[in-house]
């Protein structure tokens, strides 16, 4: 069985422990990081103290979206890991790009969750909000063409972004209107995988 070590709360355990769900693969999690810190054996698994980290078998992997490439080819080829490079690429650029919107949004977030309100920075937030509004209209125009970031499926690229974009829409901050990104975060909601593990309380 697959076990995935990390808290829900992560934006990185919430991809890993959703995507297990789409796949329909057996599985077990363990909080671990934040609040439920992580003791010595735990790091034995992952030296760089981060979440979320599996163990499948005799494999021990970290890293989020390498997590994600695994499960997808050993687990769902056909669906998530098409064997034409041009497509599997499609979905590709959009789990590396993630990590820059991270980025852009990370400010945000922290301000307006995880921080006191005595120790907000509004400015800081309003500037967050507003890159992350930037990097958002990238998608938007990217769904003009095509319905999913993966193309005109469902397919592993649209798992990271899919992640963020549901905290982009509940964290307290000013959003131009993209009807494209509504339409898809829209679609993203009637997943099962998505409502139960993403659509969580931000905490």
């Amino acid at each position: 069985m697959l076990t995935i070590w990390g808290r829900l709360n992560s934006h990185n355990v919430k991809k890993v422990a959703w995507f297990a769900q789409e796949i329909g693969i057996a599985h077990v999690r363990h909080d671990v990081g934040g609040a439920f810190g992580m003791d010595a054996a735990y790091l034995a698994l992952n030296p760089n103290a981060l979440i979320p980290t599996i163990e499948d078998g005799d494999l021990v992997l970290w890293e989020s979206n390498a997590i994600l490439r695994y499960l997808a080819a050993r687990y769902a080829p056909e669906t998530f890991w098409p064997e034409d490079p041009a497509l599997r690429a499609r979905a590709d650029k959009w789990m590396d790009w993630q990590f820059s919107y991270a980025d852009a949004q990370r400010d945000a977030f922290l301000n307006l969750v995880r921080y006191p309100p005595e120790a907000r920075d509004p400015a800081a937030v309003t500037r967050s909000a507003e890159r992350s509004a930037e990097m958002m209209a990238l998608i938007e125009r990217a769904l003009d063409d095509h319905p999913w970031l993966s193309g005109d499926a469902f397919g592993l690229g649209d798992i990271p972004m899919g992640v963020y974009v549901h905290s982009w829409m509940t964290l307290d901050i000013a959003r131009p209107d993209m009807p494209n990104v509504r339409r898809w975060y829209s679609a993203l909601q009637a997943r099962p995988g998505y409502a139960s593990q993403v659509m969580i309380p931000l905490t």
